[in-house]
């Protein structure tokens, strides 16, 4: 068996395009992946135009060889974006050969080690406010309409969730915070932050109820001290973590040690070399584990080091449906799994991409048992949404 072509393909998602790798063989076996992080479409595609060169004639099954080929062969480009590209053809590779074997992916790494994994309903209220009419939702426009979408995710089974602190508008929908990313970027923590915060939180809290497990994520909004006291204001929420972008280990150990509710991070590191830091300094009680953008070996290697360091992984995965699969692979394939990210509200054309959806039933989704990843992407419809970069 060998590689014929690989390709990347972008389509239009959420926040920005997502991004999928097509791998055909010459016995006709088609691996899939998704991978990366959609605002760097332009260079991914051409990255794995470039990485291509490394596989195609290649026995695809030689998975481990050809992604070390890959790594060593661009160590002038070590990280970043390169390995993200790497990660779709890695993920691709593993699809191929889970297939030809007629397994699914974990299969090939002594799974599985469980039959469903809790997951949470990720960015509740988050995607509603700003964006309701590319996911198909009523707009949030108060705290009464946010307290709204509590329900619905109790209602749907979910016994966690996820959110941003939400801002609002006195004429129109209300947004997610987003000064981290668009400015004020030297990162505020101001009275106004923390009293949104708290009334938001609490009013989610009295909403869930004392058995709901809530988290909340800060991203890259605010620096240490802010993050430690906005910790200190939500408290009484008892928030399951709060989740930061923190790539300092020593400052992220500092917030940990100032607040009374589990720290979550590590979704921007890729290798698990990049993690050793944070385990080291046991700056977080939760490692964000993203297959997507670092590829199942390393993100499974990370795994296994969380464990080492006795701690559990929650999956970072927050795009189409071919995500949600090969993470759900990756829980299959390890035992220190707290749990995992779900956005069951996304755009409205997402399930039309993959043949096979996920099945989520009370916050829980099951492990699939299909060949590879459990599920193939429809080219069709990729045609049918696909962006022209």
């Amino acid at each position: 068996m060998k590689v014929e072509s690989v390709e990347a393909v972008a389509v239009e998602g959420l926040g920005g395009p997502w991004m999928f790798c097509i791998l055909r063989t010459d016995d006709g076996i088609t691996g899939y992946s998704e991978f990366g992080e959609g605002s760097l479409a332009n260079g991914l595609k051409g990255l794995v135009k470039d990485l291509s060169t490394y596989v195609v004639g290649k026995d695809p099954r030689h998975v481990e060889k050809l992604y070390m080929d890959m790594f060593r062969g661009t160590q002038a480009a070590y990280s970043g974006a390169t390995w993200q590209a790497m990660a779709g053809i890695e993920l691709a590779l593993w699809d191929v050969k889970a297939k030809a074997l007629g397994v699914p992916v974990y299969e090939l790494f002594g799974g599985p080690t469980r039959t469903e994994q809790r997951v949470y309903w990720s960015h509740l209220g988050t995607y509603q406010a700003g964006m309701s009419e590319r996911v198909g939702s009523k707009p949030i426009k108060s705290l009464d309409d946010a307290c709204k979408v509590v329900e619905e995710a109790k209602a749907a089974g979910y016994d966690a969730f996820k959110t941003n602190i939400l801002v609002p508008s006195s004429d129109g929908e209300w947004a997610s915070i987003r000064q981290g990313r668009s400015g004020p970027h030297d990162q505020p923590m101001t009275r106004e932050w923390l009293n949104l915060a708290r009334t938001q939180l609490t009013a989610f809290r009295e909403t869930a109820g004392p058995n709901m497990d809530i988290c909340l994520d800060v991203n890259v909004n605010f620096k240490a001290s802010g993050q430690i006291r906005l910790g200190r204001e939500l408290e009484e929420v008892d928030l399951f973590w709060m989740e930061i972008d923190n790539l300092d280990a020593t400052s992220l150990r500092m917030v940990k040690d100032s607040v009374d509710f589990p720290i979550c991070t590590g979704e921007q590191k890729l290798g698990p070399f990049n993690y050793l830091p944070y385990f080291e300094e046991r700056a977080m009680d939760v490692v964000k584990v993203d297959v997507q953008w670092q590829g199942f070996t390393p993100a499974r290697n990370a795994a296994k080091m969380a464990e080492v360091f006795d701690m559990n992984i929650a999956p970072h995965n927050y795009n189409g449906h071919l995500s949600t699969f090969q993470s759900m692979n990756l829980c299959a394939s390890v035992n220190n799994v707290l749990i995992s990210e779900s956005d069951p509200v996304q755009v409205t054309w997402r399930d039309e991409l993959v043949t096979h959806v996920p099945e989520i039933k009370n916050g829980r989704v099951t492990i699939p048992t299909r060949p590879g990843w459990g599920t193939d992407l429809n080219e069709e419809a990729l045609k049918k949404h696909a962006i022209n970069l």
